[in-house]
């Protein structure tokens, strides 16, 4: 009879949530009102009550709203004080609305809403939407991060602080969560159910402005399996003006969802909201530097929230302000207050005895040492007094604020978050700048002219005299093959970006066809790889601080040069995506072949210095001239300059055999031995690897010939034992080299002759 009793209670209870089922939740309510049964008083010994947990489960069961709200009817027809014997949540005439949203004036009169700064247009325009009488549902349009969500923040502070129209002063801003409005939706006609109760306590209540974030995600929301979706169940409320409804989203999502139900676009009005000038979002992290100040504990100088606007301005350009100036303050202010949270070493020093106290308390009690065991746990607790006491003082401490964030720490996060070198910003740029052509020229032999081209051009862009829309340097490079273009190129990108990863590099010659142009910016929609991007706006996006070099350029179909006219004079490549591309923060680089012809027909360059010199202007001449053949003038006036290399001659391999020198006897310390070149195999080498029209790649192969291949077969036979020397020399009519091992007394004593060898 008892089960049968708990049962009929169960019954009741569901009937009295007005559910069609008779589930666990109600089973444990009828066991908790049959209070004889060993199950009810386990559970009333444990501490539960019949109303708390009834209260739980209308928590738990958002599901019955819709019931809820129909029992509110009912005791709005009955005013009398008959007591229900089901309480209901609080006393709210929205519970439904309750469990599902959140209400942003409640939270405004708490204080809890970070303040909004600027924004009186928008607000504005908002409020007299607001006050239309009919399609008086604005939707706010704007970029993620942009402070749409703010502005309705700030709406819910006017309104609070009574600054908003009379029509609008006693009203609520209730955030709806579409989310867990779906969530737990098993049974078709659920999710209409509980979006017809949270409509009716709205058409009742006459005073909410209901607002919904990512607007778009009303359309299709719980439409499954035949059932309408919320869009369409909010679309005749919205037009008869029963509700108001604020909405929220991005111009991609708005086009994509909204627009295309017209019917529904034109019960909104929208709202663009812009990014903020580089002052406004100054006086925005100003605004809110005390609620940041307060959480991490730090403290925020003014040169700190102008620094995370302009360093986030030039560095973070995928994202819009405030959100990402926001963001670089909140990760400076965690980076700061994390330094200083580390425990004193005193303290960690007293937990390693505590440890240490506990193993001996434990061994003496395993020995049956009781009195040693009773003396180590009295030391041990002085100590835990004394660790208490250091722990108290340490959190005292950390509450104090004595930390500051200043610009250098906003650099490092800032050169955290996009992969920037350190380097480019801390250390002084002006002198980095200054040093750039001894930089280069350790690297890149002879080329003096192109270096200072490149230095200069460099140094001006990044003054700031050079217009901020454009690339860093956009250049041309021409001359010979072997030359040293591209190895300048690498040399620029570790200069510049602290890294020779930094090249991105692109062989002009996969672009000959016009049906390959478009691999650089990502196939248009419909076609095979839309969804894989472009080639060349995918890597800058990924890695937007690089060097780019499009090499052997005049092979390239034309269409390649308008895409380049773009990126040279705007700094920006619209993807297939329709995403604007930086290219602002990169250096751009072309090689060309143009005239090699020219130049191969001038070996006899290079064994005078004054008819060298000469030589080299009339040759610079006729590369222009060929250039200004080949290119149309539109793309020669959009290069920062037209770089001319000349040809090596036999001095500069001097210089650039040590350095290739210096690369072997790295390998080979790997294997324990040391190497050095007599003055005659290095002339050896120079005569079998010197050829003008190929320039220093005939070197690096009898490099490989001469000194790579015999020393291979002989390291493999055995023949060198570890920590030997080998001397490498040439005798006069042979035609290979001779290397004599040696016991090795010094290892550091050879390495300086192939760098101090330089004969520049």
């Amino acid at each position: 009879p008892r089960a049968k009793k708990v049962i009929e209670y169960a019954i009741e209870e569901a009937r009295s949530l007005n559910h069609n089922y008779v589930g666990t939740e109600h089973l444990l309510l009828g066991l908790l009102r049959e209070q004889d049964g060993v199950a009810a008083q386990v559970l009333m010994n444990l501490g539960l009550k019949l109303e708390d947990v009834r209260e739980e489960v209308l928590n738990l069961l958002g599901a019955g709203v819709g019931q809820i709200e129909d029992m509110d009817d009912e005791d709005a027809e009955t005013p009398g004080d008959s007591p229900s014997p089901y309480p209901r949540r609080g006393k709210s005439k929205t519970p439904a609305l309750d469990s599902f949203g959140r209400d942003l004036t409640e939270l405004a009169k708490k204080n809890e809403l970070d303040p909004v700064i600027g924004r009186y247009k928008e607000i504005e325009r908002l409020v007299q939407i607001l006050c239309r009488r009919t399609k008086n549902n604005p939707v706010l349009l704007g970029e993620a991060g942009v402070g749409k969500t703010a502005i309705i923040e700030g709406l819910a502070q006017r309104i609070i602080e009574c600054e908003v129209p009379d029509l609008l002063h006693d009203r609520r801003v209730v955030v709806l969560d579409l989310a867990m409005m779906v969530a737990g939706t098993k049974y078709r006609g659920q999710f209409e159910e509980r979006i017809k109760a949270v409509m009716n306590e709205v058409r009742r209540a006459k005073n909410i402005l209901l607002f919904i974030d990512e607007l778009h995600t009303l359309v299709g929301a719980g439409g499954a399996e035949g059932a309408i979706d919320a869009s369409n169940v909010l679309k005749p409320a919205l037009s008869r003006g029963e509700i108001q409804c604020i909405g929220a989203t991005t111009f991609d999502e708005y086009r994509k969802y909204i627009e295309k139900d017209s019917a529904l676009e034109r019960r909104f009005q929208s709202i663009p909201v812009n990014p903020p000038s580089t002052e406004d979002t100054i006086e925005i992290l100003k605004g809110l530097r005390e609620r940041y100040e307060k959480h991490h504990r730090v403290k925020f100088t003014d040169s700190a929230i102008r620094a995370a606007v302009e360093l986030s301005n030039r560095y973070i350009s995928d994202r819009v302000q405030p959100d990402k100036s926001i963001d670089v303050i909140d990760e400076a202010g965690a980076r700061v207050r994390l330094k200083s949270m580390t425990k004193p070493p005193s303290m960690a020093d007293l937990e390693e005895q505590l440890e240490l106290l506990k193993v001996k308390k434990d061994e003496a009690v395993k020995n049956a040492d009781y009195e040693a065991a009773a003396s180590l746990r009295d030391e041990a607790e002085q100590l835990r007094t004394k660790k208490d006491t250091l722990q108290k003082e340490w959190r005292e401490q950390m509450n104090e604020i004595t930390s500051e964030v200043d610009d250098d720490i906003i650099a490092e996060v800032v050169s955290s978050m996009t992969g920037v070198p350190l380097t480019r910003l801390e250390e002084a740029e002006s002198q980095r700048l200054l040093q750039l052509e001894d930089e280069l020229h350790r690297t890149v032999i002879s080329q003096h002219d192109g270096i200072t081209q490149i230095a200069k051009a460099i140094r001006k862009s990044r003054s700031g005299l050079k217009d901020p829309n454009r690339p860093m340097g956009s250049f041309l490079f021409l001359g010979p093959t072997g030359v040293g273009k591209t190895l300048l190129a690498k040399a620029i990108a570790e200069f510049m970006f602290g890294d020779s990863d930094s090249l991105i590099y692109l062989d002009m010659s996969e672009y000959m066809e016009k049906h390959t142009v478009s691999r650089l910016v990502g196939a248009p929609p419909g076609y095979v790889g839309y969804e894989e991007g472009g080639q060349l706006t995918e890597k800058v996006r990924r890695k937007p601080y690089a060097v780019v070099l499009f090499d052997e350029v005049e092979k390239a179909h034309g269409d390649v040069f308008n895409m380049l006219l773009q990126i040279m004079e705007e700094g920006r490549l619209t993807d297939s995506f329709g995403r604007k591309v930086d290219f602002r923060n990169t250096i751009v680089i072309l090689t060309s072949n143009i005239g090699s012809d020219l130049i191969k027909g001038g070996q006899a360059f290079g064994f005078g210095k004054k008819e060298e010199i000469m030589d080299y202007d009339k040759l610079k001449k006729k590369l222009l001239s060929e250039t200004e053949k080949f290119f149309r003038p539109e793309f020669i006036n959009r290069l920062d300059d037209v770089v001319v290399f000349q040809s090596l001659t036999k001095d500069d391999l001097y210089s650039i055999i040590d350095i290739e020198l210096v690369k072997i006897m790295d390998r080979l310390k790997a294997k324990g031995l040391t190497m050095s070149l007599e003055q005659s195999a290095k002339e050896f080498l120079i005569e079998k690897g010197y050829n003008p029209d190929f320039g220093a790649r005939p070197l690096r192969r009898a490099l490989g010939t001469f000194i790579e291949d015999p020393l291979a077969e002989s390291i493999l036979s055995g023949e060198y034992a570890e920590g030997s020397h080998l001397e490498v020399s040439h005798k006069e009519d042979s035609d290979h080299l001779f290397f004599s091992a040696s016991a090795n007394e010094d290892t550091s004593e050879p390495e300086p002759e192939p760098t101090g060898a330089s004969n520049e």
